[in-house]
């Protein structure tokens, strides 16, 4: 008989990693040999433990998870990760996988697809959730966008924070014109027509992100 997958399960919620855990110990496919709940102790434990893979969420307080997979790399700790989280936006998704991620799933994926990915990465395969694929496929497909520039994202920040022209033009030092060129700009870039849209857009982008202190 194979020796079971040796899993080391990074999520900030107890309750999570809790279920993760009697969900895989409750296999004889698998041991648990640790937990972890942000991304400096994941990677303290995985160097102490090796494991075969390392379950990690992305958003963790302290190092998250990127962080912590490009940490593994550096300190050439050779255990797969395997990225579960709530996000599948470009601004997880990429840099997950530039950093090293052998794997990329969903939290709402079945038990039976999470046990299959797990062997998978141990294995060294790559896996991805579906809607994942499909973006990454998209990205390839499509000619690159022109990139907003750090102004333009500091306006859309603030824009997605409620702010008026006016009150725009005040936080930058700049006149109520520029900051309709620059939301005429941004606008062409994304593709969309007004302020709403282009928040939107931005977010399914992952240009702009939910911080740790924003409502769920």
């Amino acid at each position: 008989m194979a020796a079971p997958v040796r899993l080391l399960i990074a999520d900030d919620h107890p309750v999570v990693r809790d279920g993760l855990s009697g969900m895989f110990a409750a296999d004889p496919g698998f041991e648990v040999v640790g937990e972890a709940a942000d991304g400096a102790e994941a990677v303290r434990r995985a160097e102490a433990l090796r494991p075969d893979v390392i379950l990690l969420d992305l958003r963790m307080p302290g190092m998250d998870g990127v962080t912590a997979i490009t940490e593994l790399a550096r300190r050439h700790i050779e255990s797969r990760v395997l990225v579960l989280t709530t996000y599948d936006t470009d601004g997880y998704v990429l840099p997950a996988i530039e950093a090293g991620a052998t794997g990329y799933l969903l939290k709402d994926a079945p038990r039976e697809e999470l046990l299959r990915a797990v062997r998978a990465a141990a294995a060294g395969r790559s896996v991805l959730a579906p809607s994942v694929a499909s973006r990454l496929m998209h990205r390839v497909r499509t000619p690159a966008a022109e990139p907003l520039s750090r102004r333009e994202i500091e306006v859309l920040e603030l824009v997605a924070a409620g702010t008026t022209n006016r009150e725009l033009a005040a936080r930058l030092f700049i006149s109520e014109a520029t900051v309709k060129s620059h939301l005429l700009n941004i606008y062409t870039k994304l593709g969309v027509n007004d302020r709403a849209a282009a928040v939107a857009e931005a977010f399914r982008r992952g240009l702009l992100t939910i911080t740790p202190d924003d409502p769920p």
